[in-house]
């Protein structure tokens, strides 16, 4: 159990690290902050000068840049009560269907002899059509010892690798399969990929497993601008520092810590507020960086919590298909207070609890027995079993 005591006393003797820490981030925001209104007012060819000899800046600015000279492109509507803001959204939202895919696993036990693993991918398509029609359902896949089997000694930062590399591959077949279908829609749907569409967290892999998430990605974009549907990548709280590295190279600032895009643009945002479109060019270890097919804007779909970060495929600000693709997020926002109300259902579809994990052994317990395999549960585990029963 948790002794509040000891946990805050362990805070205390911790205190001097993190007010250090924030000390160091405050003063590189004020640095930033210092230096920004002069960039902004950069022309788009001035800022491309100063980042010619940098081969992965950040962020690289697009012709938004000369349109708008600032961070913060505002939100054109207002609204005096929430049913006005859900009026607006209904209207930009009817007859265009939005879709979204999320996945959830039941990992493998060590307290169990034989190792089996589940996938759970649930989707939730809204047609946005009178009458309520919608689609939900999950696929599930069971991984056996054979397809759990890695590279653990080696890399041992990734123990379920497998697991987590088939739910996100899940993911994104169902979100292609969903494009390929409506190639020929008019008006074309809006799909949600829940996460960053840049895979940084796969740098820290072996390069086979690196390959995996970017072939996985750069199949998502292919489909997606083959299509013509567009698909944003979707992150809630971001710690993503792509347009202040770009800011720091242009200034001239040599950052201590690391400030993020969010808790730079927070303060100078309203809801419904953007940042300019900007194209991806950070500069990580994941071979075969596609970062330059993919947009980022950050978002404000709160009052009070920092902007989300949208991402989406260039070829949709080509296109000049961005400003109705943000619209309709910012309407899923209104509806599902905050967050998309797509992501948020799909979530729910998918989410494998506790209970669940439970219900999952007692069946294969019962699987085993009916097939007669050898299934030997731990003492440790028959011990906690007996105390919390």
């Amino acid at each position: 159990m948790l002794h509040p005591g000891k946990i805050v006393a362990a805070l205390e003797a911790k205190r001097n690290r993190f007010t250090a820490a924030d000390r160091v981030r405050q003063e590189d925001l004020d640095a930033l902050n210092r230096a920004v209104e002069g960039i902004v007012a950069l022309s788009l060819s001035e800022i491309e000068s100063r980042l010619s000899g940098v081969p992965w800046p950040g962020a690289r600015p697009t012709a938004e840049q000369e349109q708008y000279r600032s961070l913060v492109v505002p939100f054109s509507e207002q609204w005096s009560n929430h049913r006005q803001a859900r009026e607006w959204a209904m209207g930009v939202l009817r007859n265009v269907p939005t879709f979204a895919a999320d996945g959830s696993q039941i990992s493998p036990s060590r307290d169990i002899s034989i190792p089996v693993a589940v996938v759970q991918v649930g989707w939730f398509e809204n047609r946005h059509q009178d009458g309520g029609a919608y689609v939900k359902d999950i696929a599930v896949e069971v991984l056996t010892a054979e397809e759990l089997a890695g590279d653990e000694e080696v890399e041992g930062r990734f123990p379920d690798w497998r697991l987590n590399w088939r739910r996100f591959e899940m993911e994104v077949e169902r979100l292609t399969a969903y494009m390929q279908a409506q190639a020929d829609a008019h008006p074309k749907p809006l799909c949600f990929f829940d996460g960053s569409l840049i895979v940084s967290f796969a740098q820290h892999m072996l390069p086979e497993r690196q390959q995996r998430y970017v072939s996985a990605v750069l199949r998502l974009l292919n489909t997606s601008e083959r299509t013509g549907v567009p698909v944003v990548g979707y992150v809630d709280t971001s710690y993503a520092n792509d347009l202040t590295v770009m800011l720091a190279h242009l200034a001239g600032l040599r950052l201590s810590g690391r400030v993020s895009d969010a808790g730079l643009l927070r303060p100078r945002m309203g809801w419904g507020d953007r940042s300019p479109v900007y194209v991806c060019a950070r500069d990580d270890a994941v071979l075969d960086r596609y970062y330059e097919r993919v947009c980022f804007v950050y978002l404000k779909t709160t009052a009070g919590n920092p902007p989300a970060r949208v991402e989406f495929p260039r070829w949709l600000y080509e296109a000049g298909e961005h400003g109705r693709v943000l619209d309709l997020v910012r309407a899923e926002c209104v509806v599902g207070t905050g967050y998309p109300y797509v992501l948020e259902t799909a979530d729910a579809v998918a989410v494998l609890t506790m209970q669940d994990r439970e219900r999952f052994y007692r069946l294969f317990q019962e699987f085993a027995e009916r097939e007669g395999l050898p299934l030997r549960f731990s003492r440790k585990a028959v011990s906690k079993k007996g105390r919390r029963s």
